[in-house]
């Protein structure tokens, strides 16, 4: 399996490599955008799309470009949250951030290169139909705007220094991390012509590995190490933010992981579908160093 993961994220960073060598762009911009998109993450969005394609026996291939734009998405998000004026940080995936790189001006816009260029490649993308396009378009501006992502970040910063209930934090790390790994999961479903009951039942999947996901992140900031996991550790504590391990104890938030990712598995077992690689990345999620 780890194989078959492997050679998909090398399809994913060569495509990728393409997307920005084919802008007709300052080459500051293009060596910004490229120097964050090649840093080296995990490609879990990408390969939850992948995965899920799979499950309904689709070619996961046919989903480069949408692969592609969810990543952009992310790593423009990245890009932006290591800022000054929000995480500050100097250190992402074992290398400087990009504002440290490149400069702050520059940072911002290769983030909001990254965001609206992930539109594009949508638009522009073979071998969909109109409507399935604007389907896709339509659930990722939603996933990553206002009512998402963005949400999820606003959300954040405004708990910093703040007692946050169990409540607030999961409507935090929904909006901020899971709304983004569900649209993948609704991607493929979508790409893959899926009936609404088996795509309700993924959404609810995708929950569950969003929050896990997160709750190993809190984890892993207290436990990893900057070697680890690529960036500087403890900034949770730093920022007297609300996590898991602060508000349930870190057994607890243990627990609270092995929960989600067994509710995630348990609704895995009833789709009449390939569940292989979705499984295999539900076990990735819990068990993760980075």
């Amino acid at each position: 399996m780890p194989d078959y993961m492997k050679v998909q994220i090398e399809k994913i960073n060569i495509e990728l490599k393409k997307y920005i060598q084919s802008l007709n762009t300052p080459e500051s911009l293009r060596q910004a955008m490229d120097y964050s998109l090649q840093a080296g993450g995990k490609r879990i969005r990408p390969l939850l799309i992948f995965s899920t394609l799979s499950a309904f026996n689709k070619n996961p291939l046919i989903a480069l470009p949408v692969a592609c734009a969810v990543e952009m998405i992310h790593t423009y998000s990245l890009i932006h949250d290591d800022l000054p004026a929000m995480d500050d940080d100097e250190l992402r995936r074992g290398k400087p951030t990009n504002h440290k790189v490149f400069g702050e001006a520059t940072a911002i816009l290769a983030g909001d290169g990254l965001l609206t260029y992930s539109f594009q490649v949508l638009a522009e993308m073979k071998g969909f139909s109109a409507n399935k396009k604007v389907a896709l378009i339509r659930e990722l501006a939603k996933s990553a705007g206002p009512e998402g992502m963005v949400a999820g970040q606003v959300a954040d910063l405004e708990g910093e220094n703040q007692d946050l209930n169990l409540e607030q934090l999961e409507y935090i790390h929904k909006h901020k991390t899971g709304n983004l790994l569900a649209f993948c999961i609704k991607a493929g479903a979508i790409m893959a012509d899926s009936d609404h009951k088996t795509l309700t039942k993924l959404e609810e999947y995708a929950f569950h590995i969003g929050l896990a996901f997160q709750i190993r992140d809190d984890i892993l900031d207290i436990e990893g190490s900057e070697e680890m996991i690529g960036k500087n550790i403890g900034r949770d504590v730093e920022k007297q933010k609300s996590t898991y391990p602060k508000l349930l104890t870190m057994k607890g938030a243990k627990e609270k992981l092995k929960d989600h990712l067994l509710k995630a598995e348990q609704i895995l077992s009833t789709l009449p579908i390939e569940k292989q690689y979705l499984s295999y990345i539900t076990e990735l999620i819990g068990k993760r160093n980075r």
